[in-house]
């Protein structure tokens, strides 16, 4: 920190480090000392072994965020933001079990070497009748504290853990590519004396984070070892420590740990009560114990995101009606958005204001108060199952990140008031006037955790990066097509083997297949129910899809079969409907969110884009969200709607990586189409839309009123299988001779293509119509095939001309070496209005016959 006088100017790594000697080199310990397994304080749970151990978590934090700025001093390290000044986050992870899944702010390091040091030394299991309120703390030492704060003794050191000699060189600082590798001038770097030439009685503890060290440290320099995303981002996140790594900083993980808390206890009770009728396994079980508390942290600027807001209210609104959802929200809160700060009072207010989520409050920087409060809020959310939220003021110190000139938007006065709220400082100061350690032995700590992470960082450097793209996209979206056949294959089986009776019950005696020829949204409602039969962990949720059957009437009737557990509604809010749908997934269901209209997922897109479709990118497939999301959309509904209800705009989520689009536009294709996202979100995790074309849910005809051409039957089980539809595979229509030209469309652009088709064969021209049926991802190989079966191609685009699906038939075609003629036929740039001037924007069967002659006289 640069001084002027008294104040400071800005908070530098090198200075951070030299004020902490300072201060710990001026501690005076008491002459009685304590025993390390006594409370370290009258009236306290916190024991002195407890707090030198989270000690430790808060330094390796500390010696990480330093590591940090000297490895991208020099290239490096490509990631600044450090916890330094959150540090008081150990606490709450002191405070949970290391089975609680978290979701964690990325000032979270402490809490992460906490989390390891619980998983290396398991605590011992709670008596069966204890609800989980006060009792099973784990003492990063091993000790296991029981309900009075007494702790037992402590367990075996965990195998593996860092050296613990004599303190080596200085800790990593400085601003320039230069480490300060030097021992410290008064340091003894034979370990015989402390910084006064006194014997030292420093503790020969064994350094427990050596592991979430190496962790840290190999995502801050890309390495593919990384062990949570293998280089691809620097996150908090292992599937060992039930941490799931958040990506975002903004809340919008926020929804998704509702939908987490609220899954466990929905699995909780369908293992209680059966799960109901059902004709596959067993049904799937949560990867956390049931009485797990869902913890998700994040910064007081983010109380303010919408994802937050929805979160929230969703937390309240279920708590509001009995449904209890326990989730540990933790707000740290230094008081500033990167330069924007939170006005006085404001977060305090805001939180205490959330109806049905009880609000509690510590000074993260008082590591005392943060544990007994911590411990307090999480066995409430245990024992009540329902969620609170812990605010815990913190401070920020070096700045937003390695790049952040505080000078610009903060006063010497405030970084000053920061540097003396310094929460390791507070601990080093808690545990010298408790008489547990002396500043000299605490900082002969700091000095060999520096070097011990110091010794880490040069070994990291020389690990591997991803080097070809293969390596970068491999987790992103796995294809395995002969698994998901297979899946869809056993599910025949079971569906007209063993599994025929329940079936038959299910539906009544009278399965689809019985009851004739269906429409789209009938077809659909069969394959929902089918796959409710064969996915016990499957659940559909959203808007109006339980008593009502969805304002179209696709999940009519499910409810009452399968209960309403496993279909229900939801409040209206499409980011919730999602983040509950996220949350399920990775609990171990098979979400079936529905999005009432297209146009209501455009303000929710964020948790496709930024939490769904990166969760297995960014976790090397450890952790997947497999989910099926149903989106009634696109246009031509007839007298209804306007913009809202004919939303022909699909290029946000085609231009997410990973994501499955499907377009069923026939009935025969629906079903199959459904059963194969099913099995891909179950077999691969596949995060998949389903877009349904509202406009063709209840058509019956083709060509002419009666014909019923657009009605198929429902196939049998024993079908499924020639039936089985691969991801990215085309239908093709041949009408007349089918050598002139080629369509390719889909959706609603199927059946006007047809009708257009069977124009030209009375003019006697051959069209070959393809139908994508997938719009990620496309069917590149159908395209192509079909497209040089007759030179010419006419690309009917429902969707627009800027960014619409047609661009991208185009790109396939001109990326292949197609040399024939193509032409486009799409909506206008425009959003759809009401009424008759909706066939302004949109494309018209005459617009298909006139591009087609058009393209056939070149």
């Amino acid at each position: 920190m640069a001084r002027v006088g008294n104040a400071v100017d800005v908070t530098t790594p090198h200075d951070l480090d030299d004020r902490f000697r300072e201060t710990l080199a001026a501690l005076t310990a008491p002459e009685q000392g304590r025993d390390p397994a006594e409370p370290v304080a009258d009236g306290v749970e916190l024991t002195g072994a407890q707090a030198l151990d989270l000690f430790d978590a808060q330094v390796t934090s500390r010696q990480l965020d330093l590591a940090g700025r000297w490895l991208r001093s020099f290239d490096e390290g490509f990631y600044t933001i450090g916890s330094a000044g959150h540090e008081g986050n150990a606490a709450v992870a002191a405070a949970l079990r290391p089975t609680d899944p978290a979701l964690l702010h990325y000032r979270s390091g402490a809490f992460y070497c906490v989390r390891a040091g619980q998983a290396a030394v398991p605590a011992a299991a709670p008596p069966a009748d204890d609800p989980g309120d006060g009792g099973g703390l784990v003492d990063p030492s091993g000790a296991v504290a029981d309900p009075s704060g007494q702790a037992s003794a402590p367990a075996t050191a965990p195998a593996g853990a860092g050296p613990t000699g004599p303190a080596g060189p200085r800790a990593i600082t400085g601003d320039t590519g230069t480490p300060e590798s030097a021992v410290s001038d008064s340091a003894d770097p034979g370990g015989d004396g402390d910084a006064a030439g006194r014997e030292s009685a420093r503790p020969e503890r064994p350094w427990m984070y050596a592991g979430a060290a190496r962790d840290v440290l190999r995502g801050m320099v890309a390495s593919a070892a990384d062990p949570i995303a293998g280089g691809r981002h620097k996150v908090f996140g292992h599937p060992d420590l039930a941490v799931v790594p958040t990506t975002s900083t903004i809340a919008s993980h926020l929804p998704r740990a509702v939908g987490m808390g609220l899954a466990v206890e929905r699995l909780r009770r369908q293992e209680r009560a059966g799960g109901g009728v059902r004709i596959g396994g067993d049904a799937e079980q949560s990867p956390w114990p049931s009485d797990a508390v869902v913890v998700c942290s994040f910064g007081d600027a983010s109380v303010n995101h919408a994802s937050a807001t929805a979160a929230f209210n969703t937390a309240g609104w279920y708590d509001h009606t009995g449904l209890r959802i326990p989730v540990l929200f933790v707000c740290e809160d230094n008081g500033l958005g990167i330069s924007v700060r939170s006005p006085q009072g404001w977060v305090e207010a805001t939180l205490r204001a959330k109806p049905g989520i009880r609000y509690f409050s510590a000074d993260g920087s008082d590591l005392v108060q943060a544990y007994a409060v911590a411990g307090e809020a999480a066995a409430w959310v245990r024992r009540h199952r329902r969620p609170a939220v812990l605010h815990l003021r913190t401070v920020r110190l070096m700045g937003h990140a390695g790049a952040d000139a505080e000078t610009a938007y903060r006063s010497p006065a405030e970084v000053a008031a920061d540097l003396d709220r310094d929460p390791l400082v507070a601990t080093a100061r808690l545990l010298v006037e408790a008489g547990v350690a002396t500043g000299a032995e605490l900082l002969a700590r700091y000095d060999d955790i520096g070097w011990q992470v110091r010794r880490l960082a040069e070994e990291v450097i020389g690990e591997p990066k991803l080097a070809a793209a293969a390596e970068v996209v491999a987790p992103l979206a796995p294809r395995r097509p002969v698994r998901v056949s297979r899946a869809v294959a056993d599910a025949a089986a079971r569906a007209s083997g063993p599994g025929a009776a329940a079936r038959a019950e299910a539906f009544g005696g009278k399965p689809p297949e019985l009851t004739g020829p269906l429409t789209l949204a009938q077809s659909i409602n069969g394959a929902l129910a089918d796959g409710m039969l064969d996915h016990p962990q499957m659940a559909i949720f959203g808007e109006d899809v339980a008593a009502k059957g969805g304002v179209y009437g696709v999940t009519k009737g499910l409810r009452d079969r399968f209960g309403p557990a496993r279909v229900f509604d939801t409040l209206l809010d499409e980011t919730s409907v999602l983040g509950l749908g996220l949350g399920a997934g990775l609990a171990g269901m098979l979400p079936v969110p529905e999005i009432q209209y297209l146009a209501y997922l455009h303000n929710a897109e964020d948790q496709l884009r930024g939490e769904a479709a990166t969760m297995q990118f960014f976790s090397r497939g450890a952790f997947r969200n497999p989910m099926v999301v149903r989106v009634a959309g696109l246009a031509y509904q007839q007298g209804f709607g306007g913009h809202f209800h004919n939303d022909n705009s699909v290029a946000v989520l085609r231009d997410v990586p990973g994501l499955v689009i499907a377009v069923p536009a026939r009935p025969d294709d629906a079903a199959p189409m459904l059963r194969t996202c099913l099995a891909s979100a179950a077999v691969d995790g596949s995060v998949c839309v389903f877009l349904e074309p509202i406009a063709l849910y209840h058509t019956r005809d083709l060509y002419a009123e009666g014909d019923g051409e657009w009605l198929a039957g429902y196939p049998e089980p024993g079908a499924w299988v020639s039936g089985h539809v691969p991801i990215g595979r085309a239908r093709v229509y041949g009408v007349g001779s089918a050598e002139d030209l080629t369509i390719i469309t889909f959706g609603n652009g199927v059946r006007l293509s047809l009708r257009a088709a069977a124009t030209l064969a009375d003019e006697g021209i051959g069209t070959r119509v393809v139908d994508l049926r997938w719009l990620a991802p496309l069917p590149v190989a159908d395209i192509i095939r079909e497209a040089s079966a007759t030179g010419r191609v006419l690309v009917v685009d429902e969707t627009r001309r800027s960014g619409g699906v047609g661009e991208g038939v185009i790109a396939a075609l001109v990326d292949a070496g197609y040399v024939g003629a193509a032409r486009r036929v799409a909506g206008l740039d425009s959003f759809v209005p009401l009424g008759p001037a909706a066939r302004q924007v949109l494309v018209s069967e005459e617009a298909i016959t006139q591009g087609a002659r058009t393209l056939l006289a070149r």
